[in-house]
């Protein structure tokens, strides 16, 4: 009787035996599946594409957007298993993130959990004026635009600094961004950079500069910005300008006039501007002019609040980047003729 009971068991215990193994088979599958995904690229077809994680949005959503952009066919359940397992479940920050090739489900999350947003740079160039700054903001990419509805006054009162003239007042830097953000961030930003940046170089300049105020000194330095871009020779002209200035000559700089004939410059300057008044033309008015003609970098702050010593008064384009200094009007005249009118003795 015992050994019929036995042997009746006998086939239960290796149908559970099988079921055992077909679990074990299913799970030891499972998990080799769930490591090569993890371990696999996702299908990300050269680069610049990127996932946009709105805010407050779930595991279950982002992975429903990865696979409607094709990125990935993983079910989600790998993605949770994926999420529990590195421990960022419930932690995905909101933002734009990377889709590089061979990037992986691993990366991708854990770059989520870091909040590695994609940054995007905007550089403002050394020597152009606010009008080029708006214009090259408007075309920056996925950079909000808050200001470009408004007129210069506007921008100033949005970005805190309201009834100040913008022309010079934005530093020349590269500037880290991420989507979402404005060009009124990006400006208020530069506007900060340059005010800490003249602040902290007034307070070492050179003493019995003839100049009043952090803001002459910039003036002084959008001068010298827009005259040379070699970095040799911006102390020396900053220098001659200073000379100038303390002995009340006329500084006689084209790029004032040129600043001040606005839109109706047409790319060259003939004799009768330099005679036709305005604001900006230092050669029918003495000093500096009221602004700045253009955004200085630091280079030209710098020269302008320690610029070169010597006697020279007089420069002149060589025409190929370069200038040449004399000290005498006489010595000048013969450059004009040679540099000028090439007519060289």
């Amino acid at each position: 009787m015992r050994r019929r009971t036995m042997q009746g068991r006998a086939p239960w215990r290796g149908l559970i035996l099988l079921v055992l193994l077909a679990a074990a088979g299913a799970l030891a599958y499972g998990w080799l599946g769930f490591s090569r995904f993890s371990q696999s690229p996702l299908s990300v077809q050269g680069t610049g594409q990127s996932i946009d994680v709105g805010r407050g949005s779930s595991l279950k959503e982002i992975v429903a957007q990865l696979r409607a952009q094709g990125v990935t066919s993983a079910h989600p359940l790998y993605w949770r298993l994926l999420a529990e397992q590195l421990r960022v479940a419930g932690r995905l920050h909101a933002g734009e993130y990377a889709l590089a090739p061979g990037m992986t489900p691993r990366d991708l999350l854990s770059n989520m959990a870091a909040g590695k947003v994609v940054q995007r740079h905007f550089t403002i160039v050394d020597g152009w004026t606010f009008r080029e700054l708006r214009d090259a903001l408007t075309k920056a990419d996925k950079l909000r635009q808050d200001g470009a509805a408004l007129d210069d006054a506007g921008v100033m009162e949005k970005i805190g600094a309201a009834g100040e003239m913008p022309e010079g007042r934005f530093l020349p830097e590269t500037y880290a961004y991420v989507k979402g953000d404005s060009d009124l961030d990006i400006l208020r930003r530069a506007y900060a950079a340059m005010a800490k940046t003249l602040d902290s170089l007034w307070a070492q300049r050179d003493k019995d500069l003839p100049l009043a105020s952090p803001y002459e000194a910039l003036i002084l330095a959008s001068i010298v910005e827009k005259e040379t871009g070699r970095a040799d020779e911006r102390p020396r002209i900053a220098g001659v300008f200073v000379r100038r200035l303390r002995t009340h000559m006329l500084l006689q700089t084209d790029p004032t006039v040129i600043y001040g004939m606005g839109e109706s410059y047409a790319g060259n300057i003939h004799r009768s501007d330099l005679t036709t008044d305005t604001p900006y033309n230092t050669y029918t008015r003495p000093g500096l002019p009221p602004t700045p003609i253009a955004l200085p970098g630091r280079p030209a702050l710098e020269a302008a609040l320690h610029p070169a010593e010597g006697s020279e008064l007089y420069f002149v384009s060589r025409g190929d980047g370069s200038h040449v200094f004399s000290s005498t009007l006489e010595e000048h005249n013969r450059h004009v003729a040679c540099f000028q009118l090439k007519r060289c003795q």
